[in-house]
């Protein structure tokens, strides 16, 4: 990250008392919402520019076509899936960005242990090399379908931390993602936990267009960084 937006960037206790206010007002997530390492994965794409309650009718509807699984995904036409995850929008292009993540979950099997030898680093570039996969739906599928503590950022992160002065809106996904992995543990549950939270804060007060700041459990945290917090 480059100096100007490193000196803002939030620090390590800083982000912790992030994470504590964050749980004490909302408790835990228990995200994600799945029964399944695959349907985790399905749903990453599907989710990409769609409300989640979309998604839901979506995956409701591959399990009513009994398509929820790789190996019936991998054989259903594109028609047919296309029809299926309409709720989700986009389904035309989300029914062709699928196809390669099937065929990459079949290849390895079983991910969630056939990607055990894989390094973090070389699984995320295999993912981000599938037609359709960015770095929020990669790092969602490693985190949360694959258990690999690689932290997520999307557009209710971004908010949160430009709204208090710790980044800037022209920073990279890397950056934003590395004021998070350079300052805390890196694990699964924490990265899980923090990143659920953050969404919950962006969707009930950290709104785009009316934000409750006056209700933000995370006020006056930018002063209490000023004094070495």
């Amino acid at each position: 990250m480059g100096s100007s937006k490193a000196s803002k960037a939030p620090s390590r206790k800083v982000l912790e008392e992030v994470y504590r206010r964050l749980l004490e007002r909302f408790g835990r997530r228990g995200w994600w919402p799945a029964r399944t390492p695959f349907e985790v994965a399905v749903g990453a794409v599907l989710t990409q520019n769609t409300a989640w309650s979309n998604v839901e009718k979506a995956i409701q509807n591959l399990k009513r076509q009994k398509l929820l699984s790789p190996r019936s995904l991998l054989q259903a036409p594109l028609a047919l899936i296309g029809r299926s995850i309409r709720p989700a929008g986009y389904f035309r292009l989300k029914a062709k960005r699928l196809k390669p993540l099937v065929k990459w979950w079949v290849f390895y099997g079983s991910p969630v242990r056939g990607t055990r030898n894989r390094s973090l680093v070389d699984l995320r570039q295999e993912l981000l090399n599938l037609h359709g996969v960015g770095p929020e739906t990669a790092d969602s599928i490693l985190l949360y379908a694959l258990k690999r503590p690689s932290f997520v950022v999307d557009t209710y992160t971004r908010r949160m931390l430009t709204r208090h002065g710790w980044t800037d809106e022209s920073a990279t996904y890397s950056e934003v993602q590395s004021l998070f992995v350079s300052r805390l543990p890196r694990r699964v549950a924490l990265y899980n936990e923090f990143h659920a939270l953050i969404v919950e804060l962006g969707k009930e007060l950290c709104l785009k267009g009316h934000p409750k700041c006056q209700e933000c459990p995370l006020r006056g945290l930018g002063r209490l960084q000023l004094k070495g917090l």
